[in-house]
């Protein structure tokens, strides 16, 4: 890649930033409408709050958003995220890891409808067999949140609602073809009737894909290997959701979703992956009044991989996760206290050897949220206590001044932790039993505002990591002996002006590696220090047109900073038509330009994609 890419992605990104800060003062159209801000949002507090009214940084992206970018991966959603950036392995369907605000994929919680996923054995949610086609809405909240969650949630927390009825009966339908003979689909129904509503969902992908890997690469990068072919991604989801009111306090649901792929990919020991995701959960909740609610949830989280050569199989990791919780949420004058606990067992079960397979986990923590007049305050302690290592508490304040009906400032603290994953406690010849978690300190300020046309935000934060987990050269075994200190800022805007709907994005990070030796003051692998996007979308008439530009400063592949992965911009192209009230049709252009980039070194990423799709789903 050349010098010219990473100009442009500088290019790229400044003209995105001075785009959406030229428009936050722009006065109002006649056609322009306030973004709305009394959408409710459970995760950043662990109860319904309205997303004006949470004190943590909070992104929600809606089914609405969904269909209007119609992108081709959860990756793809998620990138422009502030804060949020991906490691890709090769396109569609290959592993995907992820950093959020500096934070690696093992150190941000994933959740799917309320369960917690994720590879109890690796420590990373497979963000990449999640169908887009099943999702309604995410969530995510920067910042620690270890308070209310327990481990791993040190960079935020991401959780993902599967699909859920809008009406009285809500059906949908959607086919799509593309390049690298991609063919998609998906269809659903969904309805409320009486007392009871339920939703079913099922979807199907298909890719021939593109060559995942250009070579063996380096030590410690690359596929190892040299197979010049086209790597496939195949994946077929199911979910079932139903729920019903018993009367004026008690209600339940349950719900389960399940995904089943086939991945090909290039390497040296296995280069095939069939793979499974499956998440069900059910709940019981009585409210006796508007001060009282007592929630009981359960559920299940499967992540299974079985890994093949060339047909030949090679190795097997499952692992399962059981949960459960309960919560008692009281009003207390112009506040909320709820306290909880939570319980999880994590299991492997593999064709290789583990000193142990499972290990449980209990966690008790307690939050308090109030308002008083302008002021509004959160506060939240856990105490965590592992088969393994034993206890571990964390704790956050949050903090919010509204100098008017339109800014507000906010600011918090809180401490958060990571425990070491199964490899790194009980693969035999490999681990670590002694392993401490990983912890972590946070600060944020931050500032946001309300204008004539929509809403915007600026914050900076600072994170010191410690007893991060990594090879230790003396022993060859894991070892709590890393240190991270992390800088950023981020800023936000979204509007509706002359008929457009803008949104933008802009982050900055300084990841550095605090720890002694070689790589001291190094920035840390796989994190880009500039990330940046826009949206801009708007119909006219029977036709909507939109253009999304997404761009990421360079970074580093490794901890010594040798292998620079440039910069780069894309950007996005869609045009769609309204052949009825029902039935709609859309052409989706990525990567317009062409660029060659990579996100890990030694993988490819695709090209310029063309994706035709035709959507029936009747307006409520």
């Amino acid at each position: 890649m050349s010098l010219r890419h990473t100009h442009a992605a500088r290019v790229a990104l400044a003209i995105a930033v001075s785009f959406a800060c030229a428009q936050a003062s722009a006065e109002s159209g006649p056609e322009a409408t306030v973004t709305d801000l009394d959408q409710i949002v459970v995760t950043a507090t662990r109860t319904p709050q309205s997303l004006a009214d949470t004190l943590a940084s909070t992104t929600v992206i809606d089914r609405e958003r969904i269909d209007r970018l119609q992108p081709a991966s959860l990756p793809e959603l998620l990138r422009g995220t502030p804060g949020l950036t991906f490691a890709n392995n090769g396109g569609n369907g290959k592993i995907t890891t992820m950093s959020l605000r500096g934070a690696g994929g093992s150190q941000v919680l994933v959740l799917v409808d309320g369960v917690r996923i994720g590879s109890a054995s690796a420590g990373l949610a497979a963000f990449q067999d999640i169908p887009v086609d099943q999702i309604e809405r995410i969530e995510i909240v920067r910042g620690p949140f270890s308070s209310l969650y327990g481990s791993e949630a040190l960079g935020g927390v991401i959780q993902i609602f599967t699909r859920r009825p809008e009406g009285a009966f809500a059906p949908h339908a959607s086919v799509a073809l593309g390049s690298f003979d991609t063919r998609r689909a998906s269809a659903g129904v969904a309805g409320k009737q009486g007392d009871g509503w339920y939703s079913i969902n099922a979807a199907h992908e298909r890719t021939e894909g593109i060559d995942a890997c250009r070579g063996s690469g380096t030590l410690f990068a690359g596929c190892f290997t040299d197979e010049p072919d086209k790597d496939g991604y195949e994946n077929n989801s199911l979910s079932l959701q139903g729920g019903y009111r018993f009367g004026d306090a008690w209600d339940a649901e349950a719900r389960v979703f399940r995904a089943e792929g086939q991945n090909d990919y290039d390497g040296s020991f296995a280069n095939q992956a069939d793979v499974v995701q499956q998440v069900a959960g059910a709940r019981l909740r009585y409210a006796p009044s508007e001060k009282i609610a007592v929630t009981f949830n359960a559920g299940r989280s499967v992540d299974e991989s079985d890994d093949f050569k060339d047909g030949e199989f090679s190795s097997r990791f499952d692992t399962h996760r059981d949960l459960a919780s309960l919560q008692a949420d009281i009003g207390a004058g112009t506040g909320l206290v709820s306290f909880g606990f939570d319980w999880q067992r994590d299991a492997v079960d593999s064709d290789a050897e583990f000193d142990e397979t499972q290990r449980i986990n209990r966690g008790v923590f307690g939050q308090w949220q109030g308002d008083f007049g302008r002021q509004s305050f959160q506060a939240s302690l856990r105490r965590d206590d592992n088969s393994q290592f034993g206890g571990e508490t964390t704790g956050s304040a949050r903090y919010g001044f509204s100098f008017t009906e339109d800014l507000k400032l906010v600011a918090s603290y809180g401490t958060a932790y990571r425990a070491p994953t199964f490899n790194d406690l009980y693969f035999h010849g490999f681990s670590n039993p002694d392993l401490s978690p990983e912890t972590s300190r946070t600060f944020e300020l931050g500032l946001r505002g309300t204008h004539a046309t929509g809403n915007w935000s600026i914050s900076a934060y600072q994170t010191r990591a410690e007893d991060l987990i990594t090879f230790d050269a003396v022993t060859f075994l894991p070892a709590n002996v890393d240190r991270a200190f992390i800088r950023g800022a981020e800023a936000t805007l979204d509007f509706d002006i002359a008929g457009w709907t803008v949104l933008g994005t802009a982050t900055w990070l300084d990841p550095r590696n605090d720890s002694g030796g070689f790589n001291r003051d190094n920035f840390l692998p796989r994190r880009a220090r500039q990330s940046g996007r826009v949206d801009a979308d708007r119909s006219f008439g029977a036709f909507s047109f939109g253009a999304s530009v997404y761009a990421e400063g360079e970074r580093y592949d490794d901890l010594a900073n040798r292998t620079r992965l440039p910069g780069y911009s894309l950007v996005d192209l869609r045009v769609g038509y309204a052949l009825s009230s029902d039935w709609s049709i859309q052409l989706n252009a990525a990567n317009v330009f062409d660029r060659e980039y990579e996100t890990a070194a030694w993988f490819n990423q695709p090209g310029r994609s063309y994706t035709l799709s035709l959507r029936f789903q009747p307006r409520q």
